[in-house]
């Protein structure tokens, strides 16, 4: 923990830059890990991963290990992967079906909801010992459109009131399903030697893409370069959402994927759109390719987890100096094969391990981790667009697409969470 010299949250953040302890020191590691991932929202997975009763999947919240489960009943619970005997984990395998789970070490057993319901030779343990007490620790959960929430604090404000702003962003990224409910693919997971905010600012810093994304540049066509120039256009902008989210609207004509379907389909999807039309009328041709184009934005969702044109974006804390970052490509329950399957080789492009982004951002990404090592007394800066802003429809800061608003956004967040008192217990 901090000790009590450690430097205030005002000395770590400023409207226009953080201190380099922000992503080197362990002790603050710890404390964000107990006041923010501890206490917030955090995002866990989506329902197309647990879709049926008895479905599991493994996740974490900040460094602890959870179960989301459903039970016999069709609930969703968010459980700690660790028995309460001795500790072991009761799952280890990453995604499946199960009646229950077990501890492989003294055997106890324990229902979906977490519940204790079999423990050997309990003949051993006094009068005292109840198996309701003993249960999987479980986390608070809710759900917003398909994405699981979970919370160690039972008393957090209703899921909905921290989205808050970006619930209008989240019902318009969902809508890339072309009319089908949106699932998930499969996903690509990495780990990179750099502190969780790191990426946390990536994600709505759209002044490095020409810049670290020039080889993808060059990889598209005429019509995708054009597109993906966003940075000499006017029309794009980032928008502080409060309670640390953002939004940075890249291409604001792909905002909202049932709009302007009388465009023209572009060239690189003409195949897909060929094939589609052997099973789907034109209006549904339209909607299907434009949405596997994926949407114009990237929303940020404070503190884990972006909805990224076309992909969920998930970083998990894992040390001070070291994160995992889920990359999960989307695809269309009961849609087209084609369209999943073209909506994967898009997804390859950019985010898979031989793609043209991902291992450019993950480069970048070490180096500012490598870099912070020199000069400790060099403050980080976060003041692009800074008094440049307008304030949006709902009062908050808005900047132009190159604007480092959302960065400042998310560290207001930070600094509101880390000041919060400890409650009285």
């Amino acid at each position: 923990m901090m000790s009590l010299d450690y430097p205030k949250t005002d000395e770590l953040v400023a409207p226009d830059r953080v201190a380099t302890p922000m992503y080197e020191d362990p002790a603050l590691f710890d404390l964000e890990m107990d006041k923010i991932f501890g206490k917030a929202w955090v995002w866990v997975g989506h329902v197309s991963e647990v879709p049926d009763k008895g479905s599991f999947k493994l996740s974490h919240v900040g460094t602890q290990p959870v179960i989301i489960s459903r039970d016999r009943k069709n609930e969703l619970h968010v459980l700690v992967n660790r028995c309460r005997h001795r500790a072991a984990s009761v799952c280890e395998i990453q995604k499946g079906k199960t009646s229950s789970f077990q501890c492989p070490y003294h055997g106890w057993g324990y229902a979906l909801n977490g519940e204790l319901r079999g423990v050997p030779y309990t003949e051993g343990y006094n009068t005292d010992f109840d198996k309701k007490d003993y249960g999987l620790k479980k986390l608070k959960v809710e759900t917003f459109e398909g994405m699981i929430f979970a919370s160690f604090n039972m008393d957090v404000e209703p899921l909905e009131d921290f989205l808050g702003n970006a619930k209008p962003w989240i019902r318009l990224f969902m809508k890339q399903g072309g009319g089908f409910p949106i699932k998930t693919l499969g996903e690509h997971q990495f780990k990179v030697p750099m502190n969780w905010k790191i990426q946390l600012e990536n994600t709505t810093d759209a002044y490095h893409f020409p810049v670290v994304h020039k080889s993808f540049m060059q990889s598209l066509d005429g019509e995708a370069t054009e597109q993906f120039s966003f940075l000499d256009d006017d029309d794009g902008w980032v928008e502080d959402l409060g309670n640390g989210h953002s939004v940075m609207v890249m291409m604001p004509e792909l905002n909202d994927l049932d709009e302007n379907l009388d465009a023209p389909i572009p060239e690189r999807f003409q195949d897909l759109a060929a094939t589609l039309r052997k099973d789907y009328d034109e209006d549904q041709v339209k909607r299907i390719v434009r949405a596997v184009g994926g949407c114009g934005f990237n929303l940020n969702l404070f503190p884990n987890a972006g909805c990224s044109l076309s992909f969920f974006r998930i970083l998990r804390p894992v040390a001070v100096n070291e994160t995992e970052i889920r990359h999960i490509a989307l695809g269309m329950e009961g849609g087209p094969q084609a369209a999943n399957q073209m909506r994967m080789r898009l997804h390859e492009h950019f985010q898979g391990p031989m793609g043209f982004g991902s291992p450019d951002d993950a480069e970048v990404w070490e180096r500012v981790q490598r870099g912070s090592a020199g000069g400790p007394d060099l403050p980080v800066m976060v003041n692009r667009g800074l008094g440049l802003e307008t304030p949006s429809e709902n009062g908050l800061p808005k900047g132009d697409v190159s604007a480092e608003t959302g960065m400042r956004a998310a560290y207001a967040q930070w600094k509101k969470m880390m000041d919060a008192p400890e409650a009285v217990q």
